[in-house]
């Protein structure tokens, strides 16, 4: 059964986007990081990484198959930035955003990329993973959350936010700070639950970031 949280101008629902977001009105920006159909490859040969320990440990499939709906996904708003933006069939677009995760000793990638509609050169973000760990990792593919600032200075007139794929919440709570309202979705109620509290913690603890702290370094990439 579906559940709608409302936590000051966001709104948090816990159920299937496929069903829910055809119900949604059109947002200005969607900002997500969708299931990329990694599975077993969260493993590898070494032992399995940091990522493949907590998704065997939760035991949970979301990550078994790659979204049938990314096309009404990024129809949902009018720019988008969806992570993870390699592994699914899109235009070709000249704005992606690289997070290079600086440390290489792990079995996971070096490096995301997101596929935008931007107008724009490609630009990278430099941020170790391992400093995750000081904001409290909630879910295995969470996003630190000065990356999902840094992806909203990219759209300072976007002040409605959509993520279909929600999961611990850390685009909300970017939103929170920055002054954003924001629509969630999620389908595993594990997840919605910690989302709706770091939310809520985001909203009672007010603003943390002034806008100079939350632009970090950009970098264009050469060919």
């Amino acid at each position: 059964m579906s559940r709608i949280e409302t936590i000051g101008n966001a709104t948090l629902y816990l159920g299937d986007c496929r069903e829910i977001l055809p119900t949604l009105p059109k947002v200005d920006a969607v900002i997500t990081d969708p299931p990329y159909g990694l599975g077993d490859k969260l493993s590898t040969t070494a032992g399995v990484g940091q990522w493949g320990k907590l998704h065997q440990k939760g035991g949970h499939d979301w990550d078994q198959a790659i979204p049938e709906n990314i096309a009404e996904v990024i129809a949902a708003g009018k720019d988008a930035i969806v992570w993870g933006g390699n592994y699914f069939d899109l235009p070709p677009r000249r704005g992606w955003l690289l997070w290079d995760k600086i440390v290489r000793e792990f079995s996971s990638g070096h490096a995301e990329m997101a596929w935008t509609t931007l107008d724009q050169p490609v630009r990278s973000f430099n941020y170790a993973s391992a400093q995750l760990a000081s904001e409290g990792k909630e879910h295995p593919t969470q996003k630190p959350l000065p990356l999902m600032l840094w992806c909203l200075s990219f759209l300072p007139k976007a002040q409605t936010i959509l993520d279909p794929f929600m999961g611990s919440g850390t685009t909300g709570v970017a939103c929170a700070q920055s002054g954003r309202a924001f629509t969630g979705i999620e389908r595993e109620r594990k997840y919605f639950d910690i989302a709706c509290e770091r939310i809520e913690r985001a909203y009672a603890q007010g603003k943390l970031f002034q806008p100079e702290q939350a632009k970090p370094e950009q970098q264009e990439l050469v060919a």
